[in-house]
């Protein structure tokens, strides 16, 4: 606090559509009902996720000396900071906002991912721990947890939580019920956002699980629903799961739910099929790290992104309450919704019964007509009867996928992918790991999919020309530079090492 003018300084630092404004008019608010002097000023700005603001409060007692109050927050001199989002706390500090011998740090440890985070062909997302650590090297005090988990269970905003959170924090010497007052003067949303704030006021962390404790990895996740004769076919294949060694469960029936979700049941009794192969080859002396790998990728490779899988996501029911959700919108509310889509030809013929999609492909003049057609973006409404109809159309097609040409191809990579790490598996046995890792490279569909295709093949290639005891180190050196960038420019200089 201002020692010389008694002046609390607040810096509201959030990510648009969060209600950073309307957290900056409570704490305002707040001040003004406690007889307090209150200026409150914003600056706009622009971060990697979308637009940015920094909202500044100042407040004193009045006095007979009117206290003279900044327009924008100074490095050093805030004695509370907000932050609506972890990386958002993570600029404050490099800004110099928060300082060890003053600054009272309140954030969510939430995040909403940067551009930059979200075009990384692999995981590009900033270690969240190396700013979370730095909060307590660098504020005299933190508020810091989920607080966006605990709005979402309240149908509330962050801006409540984040308000409950200062309340929390006691470094306004104003009491939780004067907070309260706050809220319900406002008049809207009132039950949810003091939901949001109480919940955020007696926050209790959650303690961790004792050693043995873990659940059970086969029912503790979302419980499976549907009719009752598809539920005894899973209670069949969690049978199947059961009998695998217990480190595999956890992986397994994960992979199993997303298989069975993006196909059927049959599906999921091929890939318990595939992985049981790598069981067979495996043992418990390596921890069945391979057949944890498989588990894994099989489910990757097996659950492809097609026009079909895309059309299924866009008109599920789910998607529909959460852009409800993401938007506020109320129930009387109508949303317009426009999807985007840039069909090309190759995806047409993948669409298609395998041998016709393969004659259309191979006959360069009907493939050419067909790519003067369909290559262009196209805007379909899906708020709308004639564009939901189409996409829950192609959706549909999902029960003949196993008889499309892109499901042939997708088979036939799998098959060589099985193959190429099980033959390996017996002398190295790293090396049948590293090769089931570079299915990763390999998503999406379109151009992004023909990249990664492209990628897949020379990372194996080019690892496999290396002499035996170096392959499965050359694989995923390769493999870590192809997913440094879309374009595939690392990749392409270390294979130029390579070859030199």
């Amino acid at each position: 606090m201002d020692s010389s003018q008694g002046i609390i300084k607040i810096a509201v630092m959030a990510v648009g559509g969060q209600g950073g404004g309307v957290l900056t008019n409570w704490i305002a608010d707040l001040a003004t009902q406690a007889d307090y002097a209150v200026q409150m000023t914003s600056v706009a700005g622009v971060a990697q996720r979308t637009g940015a603001t920094i909202y500044y409060v100042e407040m004193a007692r009045k006095s007979e000396r009117p206290p003279v109050f900044a327009l924008s927050p100074s490095p050093g001199d805030v004695d509370i900071l907000i932050a609506s989002e972890l990386m958002e706390a993570g600029r404050a500090i490099i800004r110099g906002f928060v300082t060890e011998d003053r600054t009272t740090l309140i954030a969510s440890t939430h995040r909403v991912l940067a551009i930059s985070e979200k075009q990384h062909p692999a995981d590009g997302r900033s270690e969240s721990e190396k700013v979370i650590r730095q909060f307590e090297k660098t504020a005299l005090k933190t508020v810091c947890f989920d607080m966006q988990a605990i709005a979402d269970q309240a149908g509330s905003m962050v801006s409540a939580s984040l308000f409950g959170a200062l309340a929390r924090s006691q470094a306004l010497p104003f009491s939780p019920d004067a907070f309260e007052a706050v809220i319900k003067s406002t008049g809207l949303s009132v039950n949810q956002s003091l939901a949001a704030f109480r919940a955020a006021l007696n926050y209790q962390q959650e303690s961790a699980s004792l050693p043995g404790s873990v659940s059970d990895p086969l029912h503790s996740a979302m419980p499976v629903s549907g009719p009752d004769n598809l539920l005894q076919q899973w209670a069949a294949l969690e049978a199947r799961v059961s009998k695998l060694p217990s480190s595999l469960h956890p992986m397994t029936i994960a992979g199993l739910k997303r298989i069975v979700d993006y196909q059927d049941i049959d599906y999921g009794t091929q890939y318990l099929d595939r992985l049981d192969r790598f069981v067979a080859v495996d043992h418990a002396d390596a921890h069945y790290t391979l057949s944890n790998t498989a588990a894994k990728y099989l489910a990757n490779a097996m659950c492809y992104d097609d026009i079909i899988r895309v059309a299924d996501l866009k008109t599920r029911h789910s998607r529909d309450e959460r852009l409800k959700r993401e938007q506020q919108a109320q129930s009387q509310n109508v949303l317009r919704v426009t999807e985007y889509f840039h069909p090309r030809a190759e995806e047409f013929c993948a669409t298609l019964p395998a041998s016709l999609g393969a004659r259309l492909e191979n006959s360069p003049r009907m493939f050419a007509l067909l790519q003067r057609v369909l290559n262009r973006g196209r805007k379909i409404r899906t708020d709308r009867i004639a564009g939901f109809t189409l996409l829950w159309t192609i959706a549909g097609l999902k029960r003949y996928r196993r008889n499309l040409l892109r499901h042939r191809y997708e088979s036939r990579h799998l098959e060589s992918l099985v193959e190429r790490s099980l033959n390996t598996a017996a002398e190295d046995y790293q090396l049948a790991i590293e090769v089931l890792k570079c299915q990763r490279l390999i998503k999406g569909y379109s151009d992004t999919h023909a990249r990664g295709q492209s990628k897949f093949h020379q990372v194996v290639a080019a690892g496999f020309r290396q002499p035996q005891k170096d392959r499965a180190q050359w694989i995923r050196k390769l493999r870590h530079a192809a997913l440094q960038d879309e374009a595939g420019e690392q990749l392409e200089l270390l294979l130029q090492t390579d070859d030199a």
